[in-house]
C-alpha cells in the first residue's frame, strides 16, 4: 500500500489534471507528464497500472468531443502494428527489474523532448509518399513506448501529419486510437499483475479531477498561448525524464 504523503497527494492531483488538460485540447505534450510524474513518487511498476485507468476516463471525454470527426482507415492499419507493440511493451516491463524500468522510461521521456525540438523541422524536410505498411511501423512503435510509459504520442503524431489530415482529423483520429489502444492494454496489463486494485481504491478521489482538466483544457485551448505552453511543459519533461535517469 502506498503511503498518501503530501507530495504523493499534490503530484498525483497533478497528472489527474494534466490528463484532462491534454485530453480537451491544451497540448498533446502534458498528458506525456503523467507517467514520468508519479515515477518520481512511486516504483514504476505500479505507476503503469495506476495511470492507465486515469488515461482511459479521460479518453472518453476526447473521444465525445471529437465525436465521428476521425479517419478509420488511419486507425485499422494503425492498431495491428499497435498490438505488437503492446505485446513487446508488456513482456519487457515483466522481465525489467524496477531500476531498469524507471531509467527506460526516462529515456523514453528524454526522447519525447527530443522529437518535440525537432517536430517542425522534421515534417517540413520530409517528402513523403503514403504506404500502408508506414502505419504498420508507427502502430508498433507508438504500442511500445504506450505500453511502457503511456508516452505514444509521436509516432502517431507523425504517421497523421504527413497524411496531411485536417487539424480536427488529426485530433479526432488520436482520440479514437489511443481509446482502443488503452483498452487493449488492459488484459495485458491484467494478466502481468500491473493493476493494484488496493491502490486504484486509496487514489479514486482523482477522478473528478480528470474531467475538470478536461473542460479547463477545452476553454483554455483558446485563450491560452499553446505553444509557449507546451514549450513549458517540454522543460518539465526533460527535467523529469534526468531525474528518471540519474534516480534523483
Amino acid at each position: 500500500m502506498i503511503e498518501l504523503t503530501p507530495i504523493f497527494i499534490v503530484v498525483a492531483a497533478a497528472v489527474a489534471f494534466l490528463v484532462g488538460l491534454s485530453k480537451g485540447g491544451l497540448g498533446g505534450a502534458a498528458g506525456a507528464l503523467a507517467t514520468p510524474l508519479m515515477a518520481l513518487v512511486m516504483p514504476a511498476e505500479k505507476v503503469i497500472g495506476l495511470v492507465l485507468p486515469i488515461l482511459m476516463l479521460a479518453d472518453i471525454f476526447a473521444v465525445a468531443l471529437h465525436w465521428r470527426h476521425w479517419e478509420r482507415r488511419f486507425i485499422l492499419l494503425l492498431l495491428p502494428g499497435a498490438v505488437v507493440g503492446v505485446t513487446i511493451g508488456t513482456f519487457f516491463i515483466t522481465s525489467a527489474p524496477t531500476d531498469v524500468l524507471r531509467m527506460a522510461l526516462g529515456v523514453i521521456v528524454l526522447l519525447f523532448v527530443a522529437y518535440k525540438l525537432v517536430e517542425d523541422r522534421l515534417l517540413a524536410a520530409n517528402s513523403y509518399q503514403g504506404r500502408d505498411w508506414h502505419g504498420l511501423v508507427g502502430g508498433t512503435i507508438t504500442g511500445f513506448s504506450s505500453s511502457l510509459a503511456h508516452i505514444g504520442g509521436p509516432p502517431v503524431s507523425i504517421y497523421l501529419l504527413l497524411q496531411e489530415v485536417t487539424p480536427r482529423v488529426f485530433i479526432a483520429t488520436s482520440a479514437l486510437f489511443f481509446f482502443i489502444l488503452n483498452w487493449i492494454k488492459v488484459p495485458y496489463y491484467f494478466f502481468a499483475g500491473l493493476f493494484d486494485v488496493n491502490l486504484m481504491w486509496q487514489v479514486a478521489w482523482l477522478a473528478p479531477l480528470v474531467p475538470l482538466g478536461v473542460w479547463v483544457g477545452k476553454w483554455a485551448a483558446t485563450k491560452v498561448d499553446r505553444e509557449t505552453f507546451e514549450k513549458i511543459i517540454v522543460v518539465l519533461l526533460a527535467i523529469t525524464g534526468v531525474m528518471l535517469i540519474l534516480d534523483i
